[in-house]
């Protein structure tokens, strides 16, 4: 991390430890609602110069990147912890159950012909 001298004698800060340092005292002044409204004006200025499709695009590029990181496995993952944290969520005080996987809802069960019953 590059690190830069603070005046002469005063040691020396990194430019992480500087961001940090400035932006805690703008959330000081302003308070962190402030950090919203910019962020929905950028937002909003982005989405005038570049257009609706703009986001689309750094969203795909940014879900390739992702599975590159982690793969296949890791959304599969990602998609189980959601789905424990929506039942959760929906049933507070109940204990999670898992229905049946999406490959035995499909497959159709057959019923067992009782071998005592007589042919026609």
């Amino acid at each position: 991390m590059a690190e830069k001298k603070q005046g002469s004698g005063q040691g020396k800060m990194t430019v992480a430890e500087a961001g940090r340092k400035g932006g805690q005292t703008v959330k000081a002044k302003y308070g962190s609602e402030f950090y919203s409204q910019i962020g929905q004006k950028g937002g909003k200025t982005v989405k005038e110069k570049y257009g609706p499709e703009f986001y689309s695009e750094i969203g795909q590029k940014g879900g390739e990147s992702r599975r590159q990181d982690i793969g296949a496995a890791g959304y599969s993952e990602m998609g189980k912890k959601g789905g424990e944290a929506r039942n959760k969520e929906a049933r507070p005080n109940e204990a999670v159950e898992r229905g049946p996987s999406r490959k035995e809802a499909a497959t159709p069960k057959v019923e067992a012909e009782d071998e005592d019953k007589e042919a026609p």
